[in-house]
């Protein structure tokens, strides 16, 4: 069965976008022009559901600061529709690789597309417009930073905090299992007298609970 499109246009002209998809001409002109890393190298997920509380808090700012411009039935449709980006429902929707400019503009658009179509479709009607309501107040070289920032905390939470207490589980036990073979000391700041080789990892574990403790409180 042929593929079926639709035609979204921009300040540069048309585009054939698939008709299943949320994104519009910019994302599908990106998606054309990088076809280095494709499905290899697509951009962390992470910055996706980044993207999606970004839209939401900056779509609450707008509301609050100009009702009139950022009307209640927008915002309505605009959040549910970033709730289901932070989900993942929509993760299909965001194609672009890493490779892009170096402001991120085509990732943010990626994400104004996606959650001004979605918010039209949940509203039944052409209610939002990827740059005048979604990226409202904003630019790419303020939210793609501030996505990458927000995105570092979920990595760091909901990956690194459980990898480094595996790695420091592992070398608790293998401290107890090396505190019998003994080894040159180290000699950076102290005498060279010898220790258990235990003693070395414990070393590392103890270097490994500070960096989790600095990395704790350097989060929000």
């Amino acid at each position: 069965m042929a593929e079926k499109f639709r035609i979204e246009h921009d300040s540069m002209g048309e585009m054939k976008v698939p008709a299943d998809k949320y994104w519009g001409a910019q994302t599908e002109r990106s998606h054309e022009n990088f076809e280095i890393g494709v499905g290899i190298e697509t951009m962390p997920r992470e910055i996706t559901k980044a993207f999606g509380y970004l839209k939401k808090a900056a779509a609450m700012a707008n509301n609050a600061l100009k009702p009139q411009k950022m009307t209640a039935e927008k915002l309505k449709a605009i959040s549910k529709a970033c709730d289901e980006v932070i989900s993942g429902e929509l993760n299909d929707h965001f194609p672009l690789v890493v490779w892009q400019t170096g402001s991120g503009t085509q990732s943010n658009m990626n994400a104004n597309e996606v959650i001004a179509n979605r918010a039209n479709k949940i509203a039944g009607k052409k209610l939002c417009h990827p740059n005048d309501d979604i990226n409202m107040s904003q630019s790419s070289n303020d939210t793609f930073p501030t996505a990458l920032h927000i995105s570092a905390v979920f990595a760091i939470e909901d990956k690194l905090f459980s990898a480094i207490d595996t790695l420091v589980a592992t070398f608790k036990k293998l401290e107890k299992e090396n505190m019998k073979i003994v080894k040159s000391g180290r000699t950076h700041l102290q005498d060279a007298v010898p220790i258990s080789f235990g003693q070395e990892i414990s070393g590392w574990r103890t270097s490994l609970e500070r960096d989790r403790k600095m990395l704790e409180s350097s989060l929000p």
